[in-house]
């Protein structure tokens, strides 16, 4: 049976009824090579100005804790506004949400490369993480709707999602030769590789219509947006501030009221921003928090790492690159296998395996001390992360899409992504509090790693706090066939 066009929001859908082997026409290889370009992009945006964070620093004389904001306004940006960005997708066409998010990007991306201060810099950050909350749920929806679920949306999934990861590991490389040539070229590469993406995007995405059905929740996008911003905004402030002071109480407390009204109004309301239903299905909760664990953990991770190894230890930005090349390498050619074997052993099974890896490599990580010999101390913790982003990236996005409806999927795209934002967001700013918590900055490389190591240790705990939460359904699992084979 041929690939047909249907009448519904975004057409050349794969039809579920065609063969899960059949060979793909040339253009469903051109938009899941449009998507996954920007979502390599997205990636590639945020290590690549991971690296130059010393750099910037020296440049324009911003602190640590000022730095953490240029990768923290990014997180603002795109964790506040997934939720919106996902059903805005859903609700007001795919295809016209996508290309306007991705033109902002090259915008934002191009002024980042040319600003003089701290302050404007984190605000074309926080522009930049805003587009990137459109672009990443309406890319991932339009692929969840335009291959049939089964082996045919894996397959498409494991290629889409992969890049993302290779794009945040390849951003390393990128960054270390931008870097060498000034800091702002980490700004300015993006440009035109996101304007290329932008025609491409143009000529190949389906041109599908708005949804049909459904109202525009106005209330509840206000809610949520507001919510998820002054959350993550609570979260990367409150280092600062401290955690228990009255303005970051205050403002957790606001949170919640905020959570709570938007509770209020998508119970009542005709066509809900978020059916709450969907946050019944366990499959996308587990999802969710193992995303939390795996993103969360290597950003906290990446900060520190770069910071020592560049400005504690002196390494050159391109030297620190490739000592982390494994990584990028393993999950780049795990993608043609990705889809296969999630198909083969299930995606609880290989996020599972993927946390089980992270923790290892962290661990690894710890014996760190201030004359790392690389094949030692640093060798081991760059493969095994390379092989935990391979496992457990595409598999969580695969199964928090799973089993969800066509119109639910820019949702369910959005739900997963915010936890992983929100939970980087949370981990960076608990370790950078956790960093600034020993008083005097030390001036030798020892002290520093002292000073760093709690951080080390906490991002550790969040990456095997993940892996429990996901061995959680085997031991239930489990435990039933016991009781089963006891009452026998």
């Amino acid at each position: 049976m041929p690939v047909t066009t249907t009448a519904t929001p975004e057409s050349v859908l794969v039809h579920p009824d065609v063969p899960q082997r059949q060979r793909w026409p040339a253009r469903l290889w051109g938009i899941l090579a449009v998507l996954s370009l920007v979502l390599f992009l997205d990636g590639l945006d945020v290590s690549m100005v991971g690296v130059a964070l010393p750099s910037i620093g020296d440049e324009l004389h911003l602190a640590t804790s000022s730095l953490q904001w240029i990768v923290s306004g990014y997180v603002l940006g795109y964790g506040g506004l997934l939720l919106l960005g996902g059903r805005t997708a859903d609700l007001l066409g795919r295809r016209r949400v996508f290309l306007i998010a991705l033109a902002v990007f090259a915008v934002a991306s191009l002024l980042g490369g040319l600003v003089d201060s701290g302050p404007l810099l984190i605000a074309t950050r926080f522009i930049k993480g805003v587009s990137a909350a459109f672009t990443a749920p309406t890319g991932l929806s339009i692929i969840t709707t335009t291959f049939a679920e089964g082996r045919m949306r894996n397959k498409a999934l494991s290629i889409y999602t992969v890049f993302g990861a290779s794009g945040y590991s390849s951003g390393l490389i990128f960054g270390g030769l931008m870097t060498g040539i000034g800091w702002r070229w980490t700004f300015l590469m993006p440009v035109p590789v996101a304007l290329i993406a932008l025609v491409a995007g143009y000529v190949l995405l389906p041109r599908g219509l708005p949804a049909a059905k459904g109202g525009h929740d106005i209330l509840g996008a206000l809610t949520s947006t507001a919510a998820m911003l002054l959350l993550v905004y609570s979260l990367v402030s409150a280092p600062a501030r401290g955690w228990t002071g009255p303005v970051t109480l205050s403002l957790f407390a606001a949170v919640v009221v905020l959570l709570v009204a938007f509770v209020y109004v998508e119970r009542r309301v005709a066509h809900p921003l978020i059916r709450l239903g969907i946050l019944r299905k366990g499959t996308l909760i587990r999802a969710n928090l193992a995303m939390v664990a795996l993103f969360g953990s290597y950003t906290a991770f990446q900060f520190i790492v770069t910071l020592y190894l560049q400005s504690v230890l002196g390494w050159a930005p391109l030297k620190m690159a490739l000592a982390l090349l494994p990584t990028g390498l393993l999950v780049a050619l795990s993608a043609p296998f990705a889809g296969t074997m999630i198909d083969r052993f299930g995606t609880s099974r290989f996020i599972v395996g993927g946390l089980a890896a992270m923790s290892a490599g962290y661990v690894l990580f710890l014996r760190i001390d201030t004359h790392p010999v690389y094949v030692v101390a640093i060798l081991p913790t760059a493969i095994l992360l390379g092989v935990g982003f391979a496992l457990g990236f595409p598999s969580i996005n695969v199964q928090a899409t799973a089993g969800v409806g066509d119109d639910e999927q820019g949702l369910a795209a959005g739900l997963v992504q915010t936890a992983g934002q929100v939970g980087a967001a949370l981990v960076l700013a608990i370790t950078t509090a956790i960093i600034s918590s020993g008083g005097t900055p030390a001036h030798t490389a020892a002290g520093v790693l002292d000073e760093y190591r709690p951080g080390l240790v906490f991002t550790t705990f969040v990456a095997v706090g993940g892996l429990a939460m996901a061995l959680v359904p085997f031991v239930v699992r489990r435990r039933a066939v016991a009781l089963a084979t006891e009452e026998r």
